[in-house]
């Protein structure tokens, strides 16, 4: 019983620590930071396939996305010795309401009356998700796309991963105007669509202590964009 207690006590130690480094692990490391911005090189061991293709209510563009393949190790009781094998999953997105979610490469756009396809980004990114703001579009024919996504290695661990700091991009429906709307080195806190006034809300936060973590003693910053304008501006307010 003791020793089962004490194995215990080691494992939620070992449990604690392992939380703590995680969360103490930087974001970004500002001696490569701060020379711009540090984009990882693509890993070429990866194998990359598409889901099928997805076409948003009222549009006229498919949108292929593009990502990793996954491959999970199972662990399983093989009667004739083998302790694992693996689970191969070519599913690399799910779609809610208008929204694309995942790890995803990138997005490829293919308008329904052609065959020609073009990426999204021509540099490696990591999109977590993708919007399609349908009420906006049902209002003022303004088809616009928004994502959540890391475009740097700020943090330089080699590779683009949600351990970098998470930004903001417009883009058409067509794929086009690929825009970033959130500042270098500013961590997206959230965002939010206010329908009546036709605008994306967002906030993000400032490492003004630069420790390259984001927490209370930061700065927080608050932006709207007039989805409706000629051009995209991102206009700051003060809330508070």
């Amino acid at each position: 019983m003791k020793n089962s207690l004490k194995y215990i006590a080691l494992v939620f130690i070992g449990t604690l620590v392992s939380c703590k480094d995680e969360v103490q692990k930087p974001k970004v490391i500002y001696d490569a930071a701060s020379k711009g911005s540090v984009v990882a090189k693509t890993d070429s061991t990866q194998i990359e396939v598409a889901d099928l293709p997805i076409q948003m209510e009222g549009t006229n563009y498919l949108i292929h996305p593009v990502g990793d393949l996954r491959v999970y190790e199972k662990g399983t009781k093989a009667r004739y010795g083998s302790s694992s094998v693996n689970d191969v999953s070519f599913t690399i997105s799910n779609l809610g309401e208008y929204e694309i979610t995942g790890y995803l490469q990138n997005l490829k756009f293919q308008k329904v009356d052609s065959d020609s396809i073009r990426p999204l980004s021509d540099k490696p990114v990591l999109i977590l998700t993708a919007t399609y703001l349908k009420t906006v579009a049902d209002r003022t024919q303004n088809k616009v796309m928004v994502y959540t996504l890391t475009d740097s290695d700020t943090n330089k661990d080699g590779k683009i991963d949600t351990g970098d700091i998470k930004t903001l991009y417009l883009s058409d429906i067509s794929g086009a105007n690929f825009t970033k709307v959130s500042t270098d080195l500013q961590e997206l806190v959230d965002w939010s669509l206010i329908e009546s006034k036709n605008r994306l809300y967002f906030r993000t936060i400032e490492d003004t202590n630069q420790n390259g973590q984001f927490d209370k003693n930061d700065v927080l910053h608050y932006n709207y964009i007039d989805l409706v304008a000629k051009k995209w501006e991102v206009k700051s307010y003060k809330p508070i």
